[in-house]
């Protein structure tokens, strides 16, 4: 068992308790099958080193907390716990972009929204709070996270629900690709961890095209807005290749659809021609930009577009992706399964996901044993060990 999931010196800091709303079911009993097996893994190397196994609470088949939001007929809400949570240590999972759920007001069907899922979260920490030793949220798609600023007289809705979680009890935040990190000054004196998923991305395409070449000649990384220049440089500099960037220039004196509209993609970088592109960003929302960055790619005689990206929403749906797959301007898209896709993705032929469920899996139980995260899981050590063995 890989070391890294073994804890020599010490215990959990309270008995673990993994409580997942209905939009993350799936991936939080992935999540919970990967920490049974680190545990029941650990207490054999415990066992090996005769280390003293003190109570761990490490004898559990599943760390699920049994829980229920149901509705009234009204639409109003509640959320029951129905097994004891004194002192636990809870995890509380939430996909906010989980549209696929439903709920009945006045025998009228509504799909669940972010809103309902973030008042669905505060139910579940309101259950929990009076007896928990300690409350965790983990919130893949960090709510509200695109209205992470202020432009003239607008609200602040990320910073305001960081603000209302902590208020309630919780003492660490978990999100991924968070829009901008830099919210988590909202909530300066408490835990705010936001992971990036590169090495999943890498790992992932390799293990479906055994033909890319990783090197300067054959391989580039591309930044589609400057927004994105920091996750694209960080792979492009552990992979040892270029970065290239576009900018966008947008019409600022109309608004369509609560934006100002992008006029024209404008490339800095090296040449492309006859190199494989990894265009990376933090979410698919309607795949507008993105598939217009890959156009722009290919007829600057690039020979294969990869788009990874953390979040895949194809918001209007997959039509233009299969339209430009066809045309041959993407040959690749990768999403992790940190939210909810519908079926009708996995039959996509330009379609790889990547799964982030151990590595979620690994975060809690850090965490549990409250361990620092940082040695522990850097994605760095990996993404060079990636590359080594490819190479080899």
């Amino acid at each position: 068992m890989d070391n890294h999931y073994t804890f020599d010196h010490t215990i959990p800091i309270a008995p673990l308790k993994i409580a997942a709303l209905e939009s993350c079911a799936d991936l939080a009993k992935s999540v919970d099958q990967h920490i049974v097996h680190f545990r029941r893994n650990d207490t054999e190397a415990l066992l090996e080193k005769n280390s003293s196994l003190e109570y761990r609470g490490y004898d559990c088949d599943s760390y699920l907390l049994d829980l229920k939001c149901s509705r009234f007929g009204t639409g109003e809400a509640k959320c029951r716990v129905n097994e004891s949570v004194r002192g636990t240590d809870i995890y509380a999972l939430v996909d906010v972009t989980n549209y696929s759920l439903t709920y009945t007001v006045c025998g009228r069907k509504h799909h669940m929204s972010p809103d309902d899922h973030f008042q669905d979260l505060k139910r579940l920490l309101g259950a929990c709070a009076s007896t928990a030793h300690r409350l965790n949220v983990i919130m893949p798609f960090l709510y509200e996270s695109r209205q992470h600023k202020r432009s003239k007289r607008e609200s602040l809705d990320c910073a305001m629900g960081l603000e209302e979680l902590v208020a309630m009890g919780v003492s660490n935040i978990v999100t991924f690709d968070a829009h901008d990190p830099k919210v988590q000054n909202a909530i300066p004196l408490h835990g705010f961890d936001n992971f990036l998923p590169p090495y999943h991305f890498v790992k992932a395409l390799l293990a479906h095209d055994k033909t890319l070449q990783l090197d300067k000649e054959h391989l580039m990384v591309i930044s589609p807005d400057e927004g994105a220049m920091n996750r694209s440089v960080y792979l492009a500099n552990n992979l040892g290749v270029d970065m290239g960037m576009f900018y966008k220039r947008r019409d600022y004196s109309t608004v369509v659809n609560g934006k100002n509209p992008i006029v024209a993609h404008e490339f800095l970088g090296a040449s492309v021609e006859g190199k494989t592109l990894l265009i990376i960003d933090d979410m698919i929302s309607s795949g507008e930009s993105m598939l217009d960055t890959a156009r722009e790619l290919k007829n600057r005689k690039a020979e294969k577009v990869i788009v990874c990206c953390t979040f895949g929403l194809f918001t209007e749906g997959f039509e233009k992706f299969d339209e430009f797959y066809e045309k041959g301007y993407i040959d690749y898209v990768i999403t992790t399964n940190l939210n909810y896709r519908k079926p009708e993705l996995f039959t996509k032929p330009w379609y790889i996901e990547a799964d982030l469920s151990k590595y979620l899996a690994a975060i809690i139980n850090t965490m549990n044993h409250d361990v620092s995260l940082e040695s522990i899981l850097s994605p760095t050590e990996k993404i060079q060990k990636l590359v080594k063995n490819y190479h080899a």
